[in-house]
């Protein structure tokens, strides 16, 4: 079967430790990085930081698609993955520090194997849907790890 493995990367301007707990809590911080226009209804089903942690949510790529998810944690701290055992794929989330600790380098990368022509359409399609809605919530997880490391406004 073809890996077919999508990626973006991009610096975020806060360290790796706000960056992760952002990511890894399903309850608060991961939803407020999640573009709107693509992602809607997450619901914590089990768990909610972390390994262990249950998920669904519904996803626009063309039309809007129900998915649900179980967490794993490689490397915790630095990487997380999501499972879709309804599609075989995995998205991995992976914070490493830049700027000397004080920002974190995240890459966002799925990857499936499908075989045939379904595979072929995959191939294809998965680069094009998902390379705008990575860097939408590269960008998003940007502004809310910046607002997280600035602390509540005055007043």
């Amino acid at each position: 079967m073809p890996l077919i493995q999508v990626s973006s990367s991009a610096e975020v301007g806060a360290p790796p430790s706000i960056v992760y707990g952002l990511i890894a809590d399903y309850r608060v911080g991961h939803p407020s990085i999640l573009p709107p226009k693509y992602f809607q209804n997450l619901r914590v089903e089990e768990g909610g930081v972390g390994a262990g942690t249950r998920i669904s949510f519904d996803m626009r790529l063309g039309r809007l698609w129900r998915l649900q998810a179980y967490v794993t944690e490689p490397e915790s701290g630095r990487q997380l993955c999501e499972h879709y055992p309804d599609t075989g794929m995995v998205t991995t989330f992976t914070v490493d520090p830049a700027n000397d600790g004080r920002h974190s380098l995240v890459t966002i990368t799925t990857c499936s194997t499908k075989p045939g022509l379904p595979g072929w359409f995959e191939h294809w399609l998965m680069p094009r849907y998902l390379r705008p809605i990575f860097a939408a919530e590269l960008q998003q997880l940007d502004g809310v790890a910046r607002a997280r490391l600035a602390g509540p406004p005055p007043g």
